[in-house]
Order: structure tokens, then C-alpha cells, then sequence
């Protein structure tokens, strides 16, 4: 698939065109708002929700309808419950919340234009550093225009390792025990704090290895299609190829992520 394969607009452009219009007034507006990150509301255990959330939220959600009328919208914050049969655009206005209503500069806004639940775009940015994430599928990966693969990393002894815990307790608890078995056969470990940029960092060469173990589809969709179109592997626990329900997954190379999944045994996820 190319950028002309992909769905054109109400307006004449292609489905990438809007993904980056979307993208660009997210970054004005989350830029905007660093300064006065306002928790308004919290979902559950460290789950909290800001006005910027929101208001990039309905920003992106607008133009969307505007573009693509005929296609379903699934986002975090106010349509969790939208069927992702036929074209999907599923967003997550403001991925890594936490870090951002603390004032750390590590979240994203992200995309993915998905059919019958498989994406074919994907679009992460980080709006502060201006990077770029894109993938189409069958078109390859880029990070900020140019080309993305990942680097090699035969096994995780050799993996700089990105890992998050999510909301459940359970199965952060199971994570950090990942991470204890694992440790210290890995050269060092990273925890983001966007699902987002776990993914999209594989493709901008920070780490070699990303495991998450409670995702939810917009924190999923563009990783899935990033991380492959970059050459890279995202599996489930069990092995198998991850989808936009998986909850617990690990990405990466296909041979460092085929050793942590040996090396993880028989570990439990939850």
C-alpha cells in the first residue's frame, strides 16, 4: 500500500493529509497547554485525564468527521465503545498523561487509520521534539521523513530494554517480575510512560526491546504498524502475532523478542 492506496477525503486529500493535519493541531495544542496541565478527572489507580486530553480530543475528532465522514472513530477518552469493523480511526489525544500533568516531557499524541481492525497508518509524534513517526502498510516506516529500521539486537543481552506497567496492579506486579528475571542478562532498562512512544522509540533507535502487559487499542494500533513496517516483530505472551485486542505484548527484533519470550518462560502475565 502507498499513500495513493490509501482513502481520500470529503476534502480531495489522502488519508495521510489528514493524519498529519490532525497531528498538527494536537502539537499546538498540547504545546500550548505544558505549562497548565490540569488533572480534571482520574479514571482508576494513577490514571488521570487533563483538559488538554479533552480538548485534543475534540479537535481531531472534528476534523476527522469533517474528512472522513463515513468512517467509525474509536478514541480513549469518549468513544472506547465504537465498533472497528470497516474503516477505523482510532486515537489517543495525549498518550503518557501522568508524565505530562507532572510536567515531564515524555508523551504523544497518536493515530491509526485501521480496516476491519488492521491498521494500515499509523502516525506517532511527540510534540515537543517534533518527532515523526509514519507507517504505511506495505510502504515502510519513517522517522521524520526518512527511512526507519531497527537496529539489530540478536538477543536481550544485547537490548537496551523500554518497559511499562500500566493501571492494573496484577499485571504491573507480573511485569516487574518480568523484569527482575530478566535482569541483569539486559544492558539497561527504560520505563516511558507512553505506550506510544515505547513503540515509536523502537523505530528512532532509543531501545531495542519494548514490553508492555495492559494495552488497550489506541495505545496499540499505530505501534502494531509501526514496529512491523520497521522490520520488527509485535508478539503476544504466547507467541503469537499481536492484533489491536492484545493486552500484553513484547516488540521488537524478531530474534531478541523470540529470547525474551524463551527467557520469560513460563512466567504469568496476570
Amino acid at each position: 500500500m502507498s499513500d495513493a492506496d490509501l482513502p481520500r477525503s470529503a476534502a480531495g486529500g489522502d488519508a495521510l493529509e489528514t493524519a498529519r493535519l490532525c497531528a498538527r493541531v494536537a502539537r499546538d495544542i498540547i504545546r500550548s497547554a505544558t505549562s497548565h496541565a490540569d488533572v480534571t478527572a482520574v479514571k482508576g489507580r494513577g490514571n488521570v485525564v487533563t483538559a488538554t486530553d479533552l480538548a485534543v480530543e475534540r479537535a481531531v475528532m472534528a476534523i476527522l468527521r469533517e474528512h472522513f465522514p463515513g468512517h467509525a472513530i474509536l478514541s480513549e477518552e469518549t468513544a472506547s465503545a465504537t465498533p472497528t469493523d470497516g474503516w477505523t480511526w482510532v486515537i489517543d489525544p495525549l498518550d503518557g498523561t501522568k508524565n505530562f500533568s507532572r510536567g515531564i516531557a515524555h508523551f504523544a499524541f497518536t493515530l491509526a487509520l485501521c480496516v476491519d481492525g488492521e491498521p494500515v497508518l499509523g502516525l506517532t509524534t511527540h510534540p515537543l521534539l517534533g518527532l515523526e513517526v509514519v507507517a504505511i502498510a506495505g510502504g515502510g516506516c519513517t522517522v521524520d521523513g526518512h527511512r526507519a529500521v531497527l537496529r539489530p539486537c540478536p538477543t536481550v543481552a544485547d537490548a537496551v530494554v523500554a518497559m511499562d506497567l500500566g493501571y492494573n496492579a496484577d499485571r504491573a506486579r507480573r511485569q516487574i517480575e518480568l523484569a527482575a528475571h530478566l535482569w541483569p542478562g539486559m544492558q539497561s532498562l527504560r520505563i516511558p510512560g507512553s505506550a506510544a512512544l515505547g513503540f515509536a522509540g523502537l523505530a528512532a533507535g532509543w531501545w531495542d526491546l519494548y514490553l508492555h502487559s495492559d494495552l488497550q487499542p489506541w495505545d496499540l494500533a499505530a505501534g502494531l504498524l509501526i514496529v512491523r513496517e520497521a522490520g520488527g516483530v509485535v508478539l503476544a505472551r504466547d507467541g503469537t502475532p499481536a492484533a489491536l485486542a492484545s493486552r500484553a505484548v513484547i516488540a521488537g527484533t524478531g530474534t531478541a523478542v523470540r529470547d525474551a519470550l524463551a527467557r520469560a518462560g513460563e512466567l504469568p502475565v496476570t
